[in-house]
């Protein structure tokens, strides 16, 4: 039965093995052709790029010279391509071809007179996009793959077809090239799809092998595609010799099976030898047995035997002596011996036999209540033994050891009170000091005995090395956790770190948690910082890691600040404050990475508080002030608005910008009072120019996120005078994205209600979508200067500029451009469609004076 089984068994999977051989053959070859595939969209895609910047150059261009054709096709050819040729077809007849050395039989060809190209030609004109043919018969002899690209010159209504550029493909070097000829490839290999045409095109490369179940990949061209099949050199049949491998591997099992069954028979008959064995044995056992009985009644040992089958047990006289029963020879039970045992050691003796019979040797003391009420301290040992068939036994001794165990309870009495009394002040002494220098949660040390570490260490640095190293570290996103979470998954969490810590961390090196979610590492400098940056690295790499709690995922990181001090007598307390400048340094770069401290950090941070000291003083001292930039409308230079930029007046004298101040004032957490003073003023200055007569149409103020954020920001605004659809709010192109923030939202709804127009900022810089455009739709879109100033050289640039202009047309959005530098951005940008320009070609900021003054001479309309 165990062969027949073995056979089919061998049948089945012999037969499964020659269908994984062929499916691996069969993915092999399709890697291979894959690589052959990527190579030739790689090659094509290559040479059309090239030969793309010839012709965005003829589209401005379209009157050079073959002089001028060659110069800029030789640079196409110094790249490694494939090209074989490229001519240029103005009106569809070929004037130029670079190089003209070999192919002048194609100058004054005219496409409309060649049957076999002209339908290419045509549907490039037809289409207006890149059609590659081929491979085709060339005038010049031979074969190649013909892209052909439409050229158009002017824009606009002026815009007109100019002719056809040709790039030739050699189809021999991109053969080579992408690996279809190499003599290692092993592979029979066709490519069907001439003229782009794919699997339904005509087969231009290898034996047609349709009918040999062949593997296929489709080649994406610029314009088509191809069709690219294979199959090995030696078919889909197998390696033979992997086969038989594995037949062999499959024999060796079967016989490895039946080997057993050989061996069990072989076995049977040795038993019946070590039967005959035991037998001898058990002659010898009596004898010696009788040998014991002699010592164990010279020792006065009571000797007893357990059936472990049955429960019967066997007492000598000795025992039943020693248990106040008569000296019989009665069979006795367990009942007997449980019947003796003292009440309160009844329970733990029953227990010791059980657990320890279990594992084959038994020791216990315990007491027995002898008939008179005497109570005897007895040691009983024992060992379970096997009988050849017969059920398990124990054999065990007991005598009485209550002198001894009197004796040994007073001694132990007397130790233990007076050890006990002093591990209880030990105890105590230990406990509060271990409270008072550590955290009770992680079990790290706490400030108090990081301020104790330090000052001990730093007369001769950290453990007498002569330098002290800091890591200060704060946990990234560990509120997130608490307010999701918990404050169990935040406390597990800390635990969590500090378990990372002590794993990353030298033996010698001393870990603290000094409050919340912050720790500290004390370690040595040595001579040079690679360590400390390798122990860096490797915490924060640990720490990113996901941590479970409770089955959620927990994800957060660390930030870390290293400070180092090698100084003949070490400041521990400035250390501290360096280590915490670096982590608020490693904060503001991104966080979960680490900085050291450095002169030049240090210099900033004096730098930033002087500035922020600054800042605080002139909002008390009413430093910041207004300047205006005009709005114009693009096609009549009528003036459109104004908008107001703020300017720092320096105690210097000097006015700065708003890059000087920015960052530190959004630290300082005091945008939202500048946006209210900037608010504020160019509302008194707009009611002061309608005093004097001058007509400002709108004044644009920029707004802050962090005011958005304000609850109370709509409720200011509804105090103020604001004079209706003459005010509007700039936001940065990312503010309205966070759809998660509904008062953001909320915000905006109402500011728009109010009738303040909402104005977009610098668009093109940020992340903005349609859909958010859509949901916003604010009065304004203001493309960023960064997208304007390049739209003189770069008509990609430009189409760009004209994109943005449509969307916001057909979203019913004004489009104001700002960075307008040059009278001629304005006539493009005005072309483009543009609504409102501003730039310092028509007006730079200027204070309100200046600007009431440049109001009234209307001298923009001379640079106009």
């Amino acid at each position: 039965m165990a062969l027949g089984i073995i056979l089919v068994s061998f049948i089945l999977l012999d037969r499964q093995n020659v269908q994984l051989a062929e499916s691996r053959l069969r993915a092999d070859t399709f890697a291979k052709i894959s690589v052959i595939r990527a190579k030739l969209e790689g090659n094509i895609s290559g040479n059309v790029q090239l030969v793309k910047g010839l012709v965005a150059t003829i589209s401005t261009e379209p009157n050079m010279d073959q002089a001028r054709y060659d110069a800029l096709a030789r640079r196409l050819f110094e790249e490694d391509s494939q090209l074989r040729s490229v001519a240029a077809a103005p009106d569809l007849v070929i004037r130029m071809t670079y190089p003209l050395e070999g192919n002048q039989a194609a100058i004054g060809l005219d496409y409309r007179k060649m049957p076999a190209q002209w339908p290419a030609v045509e549907k490039v004109m037809l289409t207006d996009r890149l059609n590659i043919a081929g491979p085709v018969d060339l005038v010049q002899g031979g074969q190649g793959f013909v892209g052909r690209f439409p050229v158009h010159v002017g824009e606009g209504p002026d815009r007109r077809f100019w002719g056809v550029v040709s790039a030739v493909v050699d189809v021999d070097r991109l053969y080579a090239d992408s690996g279809l000829t190499d003599p290692e490839l092993d592979l029979h290999i066709s490519i069907t799809g001439h003229d782009g045409l794919g699997g339904s095109g005509e087969r231009f490369f290898g034996p047609d092998i349709r009918d040999r179940n062949p593997v296929t990949a489709e080649v994406i061209l610029p314009s088509g595609t191809w069709e690219i099949s294979a199959i090995p050199s030696g078919g889909w049949l197998p390696d033979p010799s992997g086969i038989w491998a594995m037949r062999g591997i499959m024999i060796l099992a079967g016989a490895l099976i039946l080997f057993p069954i050989a061996l069990t028979a072989r076995m049977v008959g040795q038993r019946h030898d070590y039967i005959r064995q035991l037998r001898a044995r058990e002659t010898d056992l009596a004898r010696l047995t009788r040998r014991l009985n002699l010592a164990l009644d010279v020792s006065k040992v009571g000797v007893w035997e357990l059936d472990l089958l049955s429960g019967v047990e066997n007492w000598d006289d000795r025992t039943s002596q020693l248990y106040g029963l008569p000296q019989d020879s009665t069979l006795r039970s367990h009942a007997h011996w449980r019947n003796a045992v003292h009440p309160e050691d009844r329970e733990r003796a029953e227990q010791d036999f059980r657990e320890q019979i279990a594992v084959g040797r038994y020791e216990s003391d315990y007491r027995i209540v002898l008939p008179s009420g005497e109570v005897r301290h007895v040691r009983s040992i024992a060992a379970r033994f096997s009988e050849p068939d017969q059920p398990d036994k124990v054999i065990g001794v007991n005598w009485d050891v209550t002198a001894d165990v009197l004796l040994n309870q007073d001694l132990r009495l007397a130790k233990s009170q007076a050890e006990a009394r002093a591990a209880e002040l030990e105890l105590a002494r230990s406990r509060i000091e271990h409270n008072a220098l550590h955290d009770s949660l992680t079990g790290l040390p706490n400030r108090r005995f990081l301020d104790e570490t330090l000052s001990r260490h730093a007369l001769n640095g950290y453990l007498g090395s002569g330098s002290i190293a800091l890591l200060h570290m704060d946990l990234d996103r560990f509120k997130q956790i608490n307010d999701t979470l918990g404050h169990a998954a935040g406390d597990a969490m800390l635990v969590h770190t500090a378990n990372v810590l002590r794993a990353n961390c030298h033996e010698t090196d001393f870990i603290a948690r000094i409050g919340g979610d912050e720790f500290v590492i004390v370690s040595s400098a040595g001579d040079n910082d690679g360590r400390l940056h390798q122990m860096a690295e490797r915490i924060v790499r640990e720490m990113r890691k996901p941590a479970l709690h409770d089955g959620h995922e927990c994800r957060f990181g660390v930030s870390i600040g290293v400070a180092v001090s090698r100084d003949a007598r070490i400041d521990v307390k400035q250390l501290l404050i360096n280590a915490d400048i670096a982590l608020y340094r490693a904060k503001g770069r991104g966080r979960n990475r680490h900085e050291f401290f450095s002169a030049a950090l240090q210099s900033e941070v004096v730098n930033t508080k002087r500035v922020a000291d600054e800042v605080l003083q002139a909002l008390d001292t009413d430093a910041f002030v207004n300047h205006y930039q005009p709005q114009f409308h693009a096609q009549s230079l009528d003036l459109a608005g104004v908008e107001a930029l703020v300017r720092w007046q320096h105690p210097s004298g000097s006015l700065k910008g708003p890059d000087t101040f920015m960052a530190v004032a959004e630290e300082l957490n005091v945008m939202a009072q500048i946006d209210r003073i900037v608010l504020d003023r160019a509302l008194h200055d707009l009611r002061g120019w309608e005093r004097n007569g001058l007509v400002v149409p709108r004044v644009s103020v920029n707004v802050s996120l962090r005011r958005l954020h304000d609850e109370g920001l709509v409720g200011s605004l509804r105090d103020l005078d604001l004079p209706p659809g003459r005010l509007a709010f700039e936001l940065v192109e990312s503010i309205y994205l966070d759809e998660s923030d509904g008062l953001v939202a909320w915000n905006i709804e109402q500011i728009k209600d109010l009738g303040i127009d909402v104005e977009i900022d610098d668009f093109g810089t940020g992340y903005a979508s349609i859909v958010s455009l859509q949901k916003l739709h604010p009065r304004r879109l203001k493309i960023d200067r960064q997208l304007v100033l390049p739209i003189l050289e770069e008509p990609a640039q430009r189409q760009l500029v004209a994109s943005i202009v449509d969307i916001g047309k057909s979203m019913d959005i004004e489009i104001v451009a700002e960075g307008v530098e040059t009278m001629e951005h304005a006539r493009i940008l005005a072309d483009l469609g543009c609504d409102i320009l501003q730039g310092y070609a028509l007006a730079r900021p200027m204070s309100p004076n200046a600007f009431s003054t440049f109001l009234a001479g209307q001298s923009w309309r001379q640079v106009g």
